[in-house]
């Protein structure tokens, strides 16, 4: 019982799934994130599922069906990450000081830069998702889990850059030994399932998933450097940012390595 309201906290908190109340206490909150990528899982499933449908069994045009696949995503998690995104954005574009760029983060108002920021993101992912086609859809649905994995083992890793939070409500109420070894095997079953699938050219190559991968952990690695040079640590704003760029670069990998 203890697990399925771990589950219900982190499909309530990170999706507009509905889902039955539960109290966020501790014995709730120690293993809520190790279901994070199950939120990925559904919104991978639901893409893979609706674009194979609307690319074979209607005659919609690729707008029609980029838009489809732009939105999916923000439908079940309500924009979450998206607000991350560009409170990240108005963060880093202010060059002023780690307490500056921190205030900001905290800061509701929105910021030109992250609608500029939010403008280019949507444009990007709709030309993206205008070039895919069918055979990429497998590949494309283990991005989301493999993001939120990732995503996950930086709350738990990962220097909070303040005390308060709700990232730090995660860390504080996680038991982040192991959260994080089954964030790492989520992660490394993903990557797996991704390397099966280049494998079997149902999906492209072996090669094309390989660079999918080195891509998401390019940005794993960028986003580590990134968030304790210019915050001092991480936030919840700064782990939804990098969830949206993660996401983005896999499915650039997967649509320009594919077109070659």
């Amino acid at each position: 019982m203890r697990l399925l309201n771990s589950l219900a906290i982190a499909i309530s908190m990170y999706s507009k799934i509905p889902v039955p109340t539960v109290d966020w206490n501790e014995k709730n909150m120690k293993y809520a994130m190790c279901f994070f990528p199950v939120v990925g899982v559904i919104t991978g499933l639901l893409q893979a599922g609706i674009g194979y449908l609307i690319l074979q069994y209607t005659s919609c045009g690729k707008l029609f069906f980029a838009a489809v696949m732009t939105l999916i995503p923000v439908l079940v998690t309500g924009g979450i990450h998206l607000d991350g995104y560009a409170d990240t954005i108005d963060a880093l574009s202010s060059y002023g000081d780690r307490e500056k760029k921190l205030q900001i983060l905290k800061d509701p108002h929105t910021g030109a830069f992250a609608v500029i920021g939010l403008c280019v993101y949507f444009v990007a992912v709709l030309a993206l998702w205008g070039e895919a086609d069918v055979r990429m859809l497998p590949l494309t649905a283990c991005i989301y889990p493999f993001s939120r994995s990732l995503s996950g083992i930086s709350v738990v890793s990962f220097q909070a850059a303040k005390n308060s939070g709700l990232l730090r409500t995660f860390q504080d109420g996680a038991q982040k030994k192991r959260v994080r070894i089954v964030l790492i095997i989520c992660a490394f079953v993903c990557a797996g399932a991704m390397l099966y699938l280049g494998w079997s050219r149902k999906s492209g190559s072996v090669a094309v998933a390989a660079l999918v991968i080195a891509a998401a952990l390019l940005v794993f690695v960028y986003y580590y450097r990134m968030s304790r040079k210019k915050f001092g640590g991480t936030t919840g704003d700064l782990a939804g940012y990098f969830l949206q760029v993660c996401e983005l670069a896999m499915l650039a990998v997967i649509v320009l390595a594919g077109k070659l």
